[in-house]
């Protein structure tokens, strides 16, 4: 008995599938995987927004990362005046408390209940410029 054309075809087809597929799945998860919980540059409005804050109108030289796996951490980083980062901080983070160590000029931590924790560090860089740093992550 002679097989049909088209048998040959679903042949191939079958065994191009079970034999290819699984190594061509674990090298895409592998690509996949390469990538995860690094981070990478985001939008700085929605890592503020993640952060729970925004950025002061005078903010420049913004810098925003995110990393997302398990857990979700955003960093924020930009210049803004010193004249008026304490009114920010005080505005955007009023419930923010001095943590007991602090290696920059002012620090606030904030928790919002075991879903979100934020940091703030402030380094005065001369009279008239500080560098903020907001790092936040959730639980």
């Amino acid at each position: 008995m002679k097989a049909r054309p088209w048998t040959w075809v679903w042949a191939t087809v079958v065994v191009t599938v079970f034999c290819g597929g699984p190594p061509a799945l674990l090298v895409w998860g592998a690509m996949a995987w390469d990538g995860i919980g690094k981070a990478q540059p985001a939008d700085c409005a929605g890592v503020m927004a993640f952060a729970r804050g925004t950025l002061p109108a005078d903010a420049r030289d913004a810098r925003c990362t995110a990393a997302h796996w398990q857990e979700s951490q955003v960093v924020a980083e930009f210049r803004t005046d010193r004249a008026g980062v304490g009114s920010w901080l005080a505005a955007t983070y009023p419930d923010g408390e001095a943590p007991s160590s602090c290696a920059r000029d002012a620090c606030r931590s904030v928790e919002y209940g075991e879903e979100l924790s934020v940091r703030v560090a402030i380094a005065y860089e001369d009279g008239e410029t500080a560098l903020v740093r907001v790092e936040a992550f959730d639980h």
